[in-house]
């Protein structure tokens, strides 16, 4: 045989394609690759995550991490429901082995105490109209900076980051010289007005970067659908915005109804709260733990229920933008 008969061994070898009667070559098959690991780095992560906070000695921690918290609270309830003449003999503990110490007398003396009664309907009066202003123009506002173009829109916009570092107690003395002029200061109005200012930034900040963050697509094709701002936004963003709303308006209704600082100098007789009645009392009457423990337990009981109320949408609110 010649020599150009030989096969050439040097090189890769190929596949030829196959021929068909009739037809085109057949392309060869791939080659199959080794199967790639089924479980990603992350998802691994998160499989060690669970193995860990499902052992007994971390579930042992959390335990007595809640009941550190839970203790006080629990003491406050049992103080609430004893009268003074036990509490001053001994501990708020000695009424879970005596149960018939607790009573309700406690808070039918206070809320038959008209001041008490209406410093709380004064809370609720501050506390709901807040939260509802805060909320609503915080939502537009923060609509408007994220997808709508007006002329000087980031500069508004870093006006509003940069009140975020203006402390309350720089506005203190202007704004009652203020309130003092137009006939507000001392009112219901003018604590809530005052909530209000210092409350914009920070939730336009927030809701500003959250409603950034829905895919400009949807926008478009509700546009494109014939879809109005005001639709749009009533009917595709403030939907997906609601982990973020929810956690907001928890977040201004608890420092709006725990405030004590506004309340005390923007507030009169007629209109404080109760964060003030409570230290007026204390103030008057000292260490009366009658009215003290029955007042404090009622003005941490609306938030926790508050809290309870909304704590699906507060914890997708938290949770947002961590998974992918």
């Amino acid at each position: 045989m010649s020599g150009h008969s030989t096969v050439e061994r040097h090189g890769p070898s190929r596949r030829t394609p196959a021929v068909r009667p009739g037809g085109p070559p057949t392309p060869p098959s791939p080659s199959v690759s080794p199967s790639a690991p089924t479980s990603a780095p992350g998802r691994r992560r998160g499989n060690r995550i669970s193995r860990l906070l499902g052992s007994s000695a971390v579930q042992g921690v959390l335990i007595l991490v809640a009941l550190v918290w839970i203790t006080p609270l629990a003491g406050l309830l049992l103080s609430s429901l004893r009268s003074e003449q036990d509490s001053a003999t001994d501990g708020w503990w000695t009424a879970l082995a005596d149960p018939s110490q607790l009573s309700l007398d406690n808070y039918t003396a206070l809320l038959a105490d008209s001041g008490i009664g209406a410093a709380f309907w004064n809370t609720v009066l501050i506390s709901v109209p807040t939260t509802v202003l805060v909320v609503g123009i915080a939502a537009l506002s923060g609509y408007a900076f994220a997808w709508l173009e007006f002329p000087g829109r980031d500069g508004v916009f870093l006006v509003v980051v940069g009140l975020l570092v203006v402390p309350v107690q720089i506005g203190l003395l202007p704004v009652a010289k203020l309130f003092g002029a137009v006939g507000l200061f001392g009112t219901i109005a003018g604590v809530v007005l005052f909530h209000v200012a210092y409350g914009l930034p920070f939730a336009i900040f927030l809701l500003r970067n959250y409603f950034a963050e829905i895919p400009r697509e949807m926008l478009e094709a509700a546009r494109m659908d014939g879809g109005s701002e005001w639709r749009i936004f009533s009917r595709l963003v403030l939907p997906l915005g609601r982990p973020a709303i929810a956690s907001l308006a928890i977040f201004q209704f608890l420092w709006v109804w725990n405030d004590m600082l506004v309340a005390l100098l923007f507030a009169d007789t007629g209109s404080q709260p109760l964060t003030v009645a409570l230290q007026s009392q204390m103030r008057q009457f000292g260490s009366n733990i009658g009215v003290l423990a029955p007042g404090a337990f009622l003005s941490l009981v609306v938030p926790l229920v508050v809290f309870f109320a909304f704590q699906r949408h507060f914890v997708q609110g938290v949770m947002a933008g961590s998974v992918k």
